[in-house]
């Protein structure tokens, strides 16, 4: 006799933003594929951060763990015609500034070896010789990657939901009030869906859906995050981050540039964010001081992101059948395409 197939498990993503879509696309394509309801309504809306991120991608992280995940995601893009499609990726360079003293050979190693040729570690001077930066600390060191640049989430959470589709997932509009423990969803018209596993991957809308539902929110927390884009002249510089003023960016179009500073809005509500024209003000203040530019903030973007008190967008078990799939703490865009894989098949083999 044949061996016993295991029926197909049946899960549910609540949650359509691009780590969704993703998930649903690599849960419904797998080898022991699923059969996958993704719920998508609820969010996005108008703070939705895979709508509104500025998209940087580079395989650098200060962390080996969270650099591999990077990594992996840079080169996948890179080696995939479709994927550079799906992605619009757009390979301008990184440049990653770190204080004297911060650890670079175990990160650097990992990006050898999926993004060979690519990272180099260099000085201050340097920074300062061939790049538009007026300052920085004594000590600074940086990590320049040419394999490295930006992507639009939304241009990719639009492909990976089309093809999560035309692989056999399902889309329900129907917003969510709450999941159990059983595990299983129920919805605004009363329904309730059971299923083998349920993931909340609603990105900041997450730890409200879980305090709705009696849950635990697990360390995860949301946090407003913010850009401005207007026009400076910045040549030479592609994709950066300067961990000594805090500031970040990346070319936007001729001309333009993107450029953010970290916020300080902790719990904010992912319904009603609204640019805080202060720190707009900040990051002006800061390009100039940085790069001895003008900066103008031509316009202000502000969305909800939700952050874990250990980063990064993980499978994270909250009770049997029960899961999230967030905590990408602003930057998940440079790890959603190897987080979402490893996220999948830990789904599918767990019981």
């Amino acid at each position: 006799m044949g061996a016993t197939r295991r029926p197909a498990l049946r899960v549910a993503i609540v949650g359509g933003g691009v780590a969704g879509a993703l998930l649903a696309l690599r849960a419904v394509t797998a080898p022991a594929a699923a059969l996958v309801d993704l719920f998508t309504a609820g969010a996005p809306g108008q703070g939705d951060a895979s709508g509104v991120s500025g998209g940087l991608v580079r395989g650098f992280e200060a962390g080996t763990d969270a650099c591999r995940a990077a990594a992996e995601s840079v080169a996948e893009i890179r080696d995939s015609a479709v994927l550079r499609d799906w992605t619009g990726y757009r390979e301008t360079g990184s440049l990653y500034v770190l204080p004297d003293g911060a650890e670079t050979q175990g990160p650097v190693a990992v990006l050898a070896a999926y993004l060979p040729g690519s990272a180099e570690v260099i000085g201050r001077d340097r920074v300062l010789r061939d790049f538009p930066f007026r300052t920085l600390p004594d000590g600074a060191v940086a990590v320049v990657e040419r394999h490295a640049g930006h992507i639009s989430p939304q241009r990719l959470r639009t492909a990976a939901l089309r093809e999560a589709v035309a692989a056999g997932a399902t889309v329900r509009a129907t917003p969510v009030d709450v999941v159990t423990r059983g595990p299983s969803v129920r919805t605004a018209d009363g329904g309730e869906h059971p299923y083998d596993h349920v993931v909340l991957a609603a990105g900041a809308w997450t730890p409200r859906l879980l305090t709705r539902s009696g849950l635990p929110a697990g360390g995860l927390r949301t946090k407003q995050i913010q850009y401005s884009v207007g026009e400076t002249p910045l040549a030479g510089l592609g994709s950066f981050v300067d961990e000594s003023s805090g500031l970040y960016g990346r070319p936007y179009g001729d001309g333009a540039f993107l450029l953010g500073l970290p916020t300080d809005r902790w719990d904010a509500d992912p319904d009603t964010v609204r640019p805080d024209a202060s720190l707009a003000e900040r990051v002006e203040r800061c390009a100039e001081r940085v790069f001895g530019v003008p900066f103008t903030a031509g316009r202000t973007v502000a969305a909800c992101d939700c952050y874990h008190d250990t980063p990064g967008l993980l499978l994270r078990r909250v009770g049997p059948g029960l899961h999230t799939f967030t905590g990408g703490s602003g930057g998940a865009a440079k790890t959603v395409l190897s987080a979402s894989r490893t996220a999948a098949a830990t789904l599918l083999t767990s019981t």
